[in-house]
C-alpha cells in the first residue's frame, strides 16, 4: 500500500498546538513510510473563512518544516466535483430531496425531546417502495438527504481507540447538500478523500461521531475506507480542552515569544506519543521511530514548563552561527545594530546557556550594543572602591599585553587576585561595573572577549583614571 495521508483544517484565523499536532502525525507518518503527505484546506464554511487564516497555517507548517506533497487543495475548488457526485448519488437512489422545513424539523426534535427520545429526522422523504411520499410544498428548496443504511452497525479498527461500533439505528439521514446546492462537510470529506486516495485518517477524537457517518457514505460510493487514528484531545494547563477561548497561543505567537521550530516540534511529538524514554529528539529520529501503535490514548496535556525546557535544550545545543540569524529579527526589534559592534555570533554564543528564549538573548545582547556608559562621581565611589583601584590598574596593564583570550584572561584575573589577596566578587564586581554600569553580567573573562580588548581597556582606564 502506498501511504496516502492528509492534514485538513478549517480556515477560521486560529491555529494553536493542537492542531498542529493533527497535522505532525501524519506528516511523520507518511514520511516515514516513505508516502504523501496532502495539505486540504476546507473552507465551505464561507461566513468564517479567510485567506488570512489559509498564510497562518501555511506559514506554521513551513515554520516547523512540515513540507507538502500536495496542496493545498481548496475545497470551495472542488464545487463542481461534489455536486457531480450529488447528481450521481441522486440518480443511483443513494440520496433524495427532502422538503421538510427549517419550522418543521424544529417542532419534530421539540416533540422528540419532551418525549426524551434522541432529537433526529424522522424519515419523511425518505422514498422507499410501497410509500406515498407528501406533495411536493410550493417555494421551498429541498435539501439533499443520504439514504443512510437501516438496520447493523459500523464497525471499524481504530489505530488509537481500538474497535469501534455504532449502530446505524443511532445515525438518521444527513444532510449532504443544502437548498443552495452547498455541499456539507461530512460528505465532502468523503469525496476528497476517494478521490485523494488517503489510505489513512489521523486527526482529533472530536471526529469519532463523523465517522461512522462518513464510512457509510464511503460504501454507498464504491469506496475502501481508510485506517483511522483519532487521536485523543489535548488539554491545557488548566485540564481543560485547548482552545483559543481557553487561552490557547497560537503558533505564531510562538514565533513571537521566540520559540524555535525544532522544538516546538518535538514538544508536540511527544504531546501523545512516545518512543521508549527519549524526550529530545531530532526531527530526523522521530520520523524514524514513528508508528501510530505508540500513540497514546489518554489525552495529552499542555506543559508550558516542559516547552520552555525543551525550548532552553534546543537554544543551548545550537550552533552560534544559526542561533545568531535566528535571533537578530528579535534584537533589531529591541533596536540593536548588529552590524555594529562585538561580533553577534560571539554574544549569542555566550549567552545561549542560559536562556530559555530568542527573546531573552536579544534582551541580553543588548548590554554589548550601549554606549560607553557615563559614570557619576557619586556612583564610581559607591561601585569602585578606591582601596580596590590599585588591583585595577593592575589588571588594566595586564591586559594590555595580553592576548585576548578567555584562558589568558582568566589567568589574569587568578593573578591579580593572589597578588592584592582578593576575592573574585571584590574585582569583577567594579570591572563590570566599569564596563556596563551594572554587576549583572555573563563570566567576565568570557564578557572581555567578546566586548573587545581596545572596547575594554577604553572603559576600564576611564572609570579608574
Amino acid at each position: 500500500m502506498h501511504i496516502r495521508t492528509r492534514f485538513a483544517p478549517s480556515p477560521t484565523g486560529f491555529i494553536h498546538l493542537g492542531n498542529l499536532r493533527s497535522a505532525l502525525y501524519p506528516w511523520a507518518f507518511a514520511r516515514h513510510n516513505k508516502g504523501d503527505f496532502i495539505l486540504r484546506i476546507e473552507d465551505t464554511d464561507l461566513e468564517r473563512s479567510s485567506q488570512e487564516a489559509v498564510d497562518v497555517i501555511i506559514e506554521g507548517m513551513a515554520w516547523l518544516g512540515l513540507d507538502l506533497d500536495e496542496g493545498p487543495i481548496y475545497q470551495m475548488q472542488r464545487i463542481d466535483r461534489y455536486r457531480e457526485v450529488i447528481k450521481q448519488m441522486l440518480d443511483a437512489g443513494l440520496a433524495y430531496p427532502c422538503y421538510m422545513s427549517e419550522d418543521e424539523l424544529n417542532k419534530l426534535r421539540d416533540e422528540q425531546m419532551a418525549n426524551k427520545e434522541k432529537p433526529r429526522y424522522n424519515g419523511l422523504w425518505r422514498p422507499e417502495e410501497g410509500k406515498t411520499l407528501p406533495a411536493i410544498p410550493e417555494g421551498i428548496e429541498p435539501v439533499i438527504r443520504f439514504k443512510n443504511p437501516i438496520g447493523g452497525s459500523v464497525i471499524w479498527d481504530d489505530a488509537v481507540k481500538g474497535s469501534i461500533e455504532i449502530s446505524n439505528d443511532e445515525l438518521d439521514d444527513l444532510v449532504i447538500a443544502r437548498p443552495d446546492g452547498t455541499p456539507t462537510y461530512n460528505f465532502c470529506v468523503v469525496v476528497d478523500d476517494l478521490d485523494m486516495k488517503i489510505t489513512h485518517v489521523i486527526r482529533g477524537d472530536d471526529h469519532v461521531n463523523n465517522t461512522p457517518r462518513q464510512i457509510n457514505i464511503m460504501r454507498a460510493l464504491g469506496g475502501l475506507p481508510p485506517i483511522y487514528a483519532h487521536l485523543p484531545t489535548v488539554l491545557n494547563d488548566a485540564g481543560e480542552k485547548m482552545s483559543k477561548r481557553n487561552g490557547a497561543m497560537s503558533v505564531r505567537d510562538y514565533q513571537k515569544a521566540g520559540y524555535l521550530p525544532e522544538a516546538i516540534l518535538n514538544y508536540l511529538a511527544r504531546l501523545g506519543w512516545s518512543h521508549g524514554d527519549a524526550e529530545v529528539f531530532t526531527k530526523e529520529q522521530f520520523v524514524g521511530w514513528f508508528d501510530l501503535a505508540n500513540l497514546g490514548r489518554s489525552p495529552a496535556q499542555h506543559n508550558p514548563e516542559k516547552l520552555l525546557w525543551l525550548n532552553h535544550q534546543y537554544i543551548q545545543n545550537a550552533d552560534p552561527v544559526q542561533l545568531a540569524e535566528a535571533t537578530k529579527p528579535f534584537a533589531h526589534q529591541l533596536g540593536i545594530d548588529t552590524e555594529n559592534g562585538p561580533d553577534f555570533v560571539q554574544v549569542v554564543a555566550l549567552l545561549k546557556d542560559r536562556a530559555n528564549t530568542l527573546i531573552e538573548i536579544a534582551e541580553g545582547a543588548k548590554l554589548f550594543y550601549l554606549p560607553a556608559p557615563s559614570h557619576g562621581t557619586e556612583q564610581l565611589a559607591e561601585n569602585i572602591p578606591s582601596a580596590i583601584k590599585p588591583a585595577l590598574l593592575d589588571l588594566v596593564n595586564a591586559i594590555k599585553h595580553a592576548e585576548p583570550s578567555k584562558e589568558v584572561y582568566a589567568a589574569i584575573f587568578k593573578q591579580v587576585l593572589a597578588q592584592h589577596q582578593l576575592k573574585m566578587p571584590a574585582l569583577a564586581m567594579p570591572v563590570r561595573y566599569a564596563l556596563f554600569a551594572t554587576t549583572q553580567t555573563p563570566a567576565i573573562d568570557s564578557v572581555l572577549v567578546v566586548l573587545g580588548k581596545d572596547e575594554v581597556l577604553k572603559r576600564l582606564s576611564k572609570a579608574v583614571l
